[in-house]
């Protein structure tokens, strides 16, 4: 549902839902007068009990934002205005708008409800005179250990706990599952190129973060090991890295020349920091320089870390600060720290081709707020800095440039997507599609994951979002970053969900689930003219769909007309064989 004519949109109403277990949080959508329940794609609010209407309805009665343009009082958001759907406080649980986690199937979104507006007093500014502001599934199959790459300094491996090999021919690892996943494959469908199970990892279960896909190999990191499998025929490309402790964070991006740094813990204790960090070439699996994190200051915690790559600079967040290091040499380049009188304690990072920082401030006090800047990712000083109200919290960036920002209000109920411009950081827009939108997105406990979502796709003018359904099909809506408004929306070609990848081409490049009896599928959506119709890329096999629908926490790509598929997470379950990887290709 488009905004009501001539009416700015204000915060939603929809009925709080229980929280899931790794959470997801709705767009902001444009609230109808009188206040209605939760739009169709966006976030649902948690709890199951019915939200409470603003204090003082009316047009920009919600939204970051303090108050309307041109000085109309408004309820806090981000800016001064809650954005409109509510979410659990205790844990928190960022996620995508209305988002089931990936390894949580039928969770609902904390966040249910309209989009609310972040248009306030500090936006109005903006407008006026153009000033600036501102956290899981398993096998144990047995495998033949693989050697470990070699590096003087490195301390020795605790030993691996096994690595997948496969000979490439769909048949499982090592050859040792008789069943052969392309037997009975029908004309037209893809052919499963290698499928992987995933080494053994503790009962209490392991991360399995990251994949990267290189013109050569494909690299996935599984508990302490790093795996790496040519693209294809899943013949090992490398040996078996395996580290000596736990993995704990990666680079969700690789360098411009195929590299990857890989952190992992300190020791084997629950105090173990997830401090040592190790550079990884993808395409030869040598080792670069290794560096450790330093301590942080008294309550700065590094037992969860987060990294993103901007250019040549690694960003490497723990609780309270940041450290940012030259990725090719390691060297440190310098250190984000606490700033301000409130204080603000930088609290996450976003990379890509900007480098942002997310601070929280004045914690516990009546200038409690969350603050958004950009900073120059060789020196590390501010660019610009976006002030967002008390009760918002950034969780989510679903693009750095342009940036696109998501954010809740827990006490409001509201949630809501800005957009800024990346020059100046100006406020450019807000989402006011009536929508229950539903990327999906993991979660994070101990540190903001700003980057981890996927099914949210950003190009140019256009912000592309899956909404959730609720029964059969649901559709993909293209968001002008201009207005906030609907550019136009696409219906899944099948009874699935369908959601967004990547541009290629001029096509958005979009993954549809599989069913019990039909596989996933790849399409190509024309995001220009007036015919959106989904174009089939690729259909994967019918026979294989079980193994496809079981990835539930998963990571997908389309590289060179080839789909990948990976878990995220290791339950440890000794029962049954637990999955890795699956590659299809013609």
């Amino acid at each position: 549902m488009t905004q009501p004519p001539n009416q700015p949109p204000q915060g939603g109403f929809g009925a709080p839902q229980d929280p899931p277990p790794g959470g997801g949080f709705g767009a902001p959508q444009t609230p109808p007068t009188p206040p209605q329940g939760p739009p169709a794609g966006a976030p649902q609010p948690g709890y199951g009990y019915p939200q409470q209407p603003p204090q003082q309805p009316g047009p920009y009665n919600s939204g970051p934002y303090a108050s309307g343009p041109y000085g109309q009082p408004q309820q806090p958001g981000p800016y001064g205005q809650q954005p409109g759907y509510g979410y659990p406080s205790q844990p928190q649980f960022p996620g995508a708008p209305g988002t089931p986690p990936p390894g949580e199937p039928g969770s609902r979104s904390p966040f249910k409800g309209k989009p609310a507006m972040i248009i306030g007093a500090a936006v109005a500014a903006l407008l006026v005179i153009g000033g600036t502001v501102w956290a899981v599934s398993g096998d144990d199959g047995k495998k033949d250990k693989k050697p470990v790459a070699k590096q003087t300094d490195d301390p020795k491996p605790g030993g691996s706990s096994g690595a997948p090999v496969n000979p490439g021919d769909g048949s499982g690892d090592g050859g040792e599952d008789p069943e052969n996943l392309n037997e009975g494959r029908k004309a037209g469908e893809s052919k499963v190129l290698w499928y992987k199970e995933a080494p053994d990892a503790p009962g209490s279960g392991a991360d399995a973060p990251g994949m990267w896909v290189t013109d050569k190999t494909a690299v996935k990191a599984a508990y302490k090991e790093l795996f790496a499998y040519n693209v294809g025929d899943g013949d090992p490309t490398w040996d078996t890295i395996a580290f000596p402790q736990e993995i704990c964070a990666v680079t969700p991006e690789k360098t411009a020349d195929d590299k990857v740094v890989i952190a992992y813990k300190s020791g084997k204790s629950d105090s173990a920091e997830c401090n040592q960090l190790q550079l990884v070439d993808l395409n030869t699996g040598e080792k670069g320089w290794k560096q450790e994190v330093a301590d942080g200051a008294l309550f700065d915690s590094s037992l969860s870390i987060e990294m993103s790559l901007t250019g040549n600079t690694l960003m490497v967040g723990r609780s309270q600060s940041g450290t940012a290091y030259d990725v090719t040499s390691g060297k440190k380049l310098f250190d984000a720290k606490k700033y301000g009188d409130a204080p603000c304690f930088p609290a996450a990072f976003a990379g890509g081709e900007r480098l942002l920082q997310v601070a929280s401030c004045g914690a516990g006090g009546t200038n409690e707020h969350d603050e958004l800047q950009e900073l120059d990712p060789k020196t590390g000083k501010v660019k610009w800095t976006q002030k967002f109200d008390k009760g918002w919290r950034i969780e989510r960036t679903y693009s750095v440039d342009p940036v696109v920002v998501y954010s809740t209000n827990e006490e409001k109920k509201a949630w809501n997507i800005s957009v800024f411009t990346g020059g100046s950081g100006k406020f450019r827009s807000e989402v006011t599609v009536d929508e229950d939108f539903a990327p999906g997105c993991g979660w994070a406990i101990l540190a903001r994951d700003l980057q981890g979502c996927e099914g949210v796709v950003v190009d140019g003018n256009t912000l592309y979002l899956p909404t959730k359904a609720t029964t059969g099909a649901n559709e993909i809506v293209a968001v002008s970053l201009d207005n906030g408004k609907e550019r136009w929306r696409v219906k899944s070609p099948v009874e699935e969900s369908m959601q967004p990848m990547k541009i290629e081409g001029g096509k958005l490049i979009a993954y549809v689930e599989p069913s019990y009896d039909a596989g996933g599928q790849i399409v190509a959506i024309p995001v220009g003219g007036g015919d959106h119709k989904p174009a089939g890329l690729m259909q994967n096999p019918q026979g294989v769909a079980d193994i496809e629908n079981s990835f539930f926490s998963k990571s997908i790509d389309w590289v060179d007309g080839r789909f990948y598929i990976s878990t995220t997470r290791l339950t440890g379950n000794d029962d049954s064989k637990e999955k890795l990887m699956l590659a299809y290709g013609k």
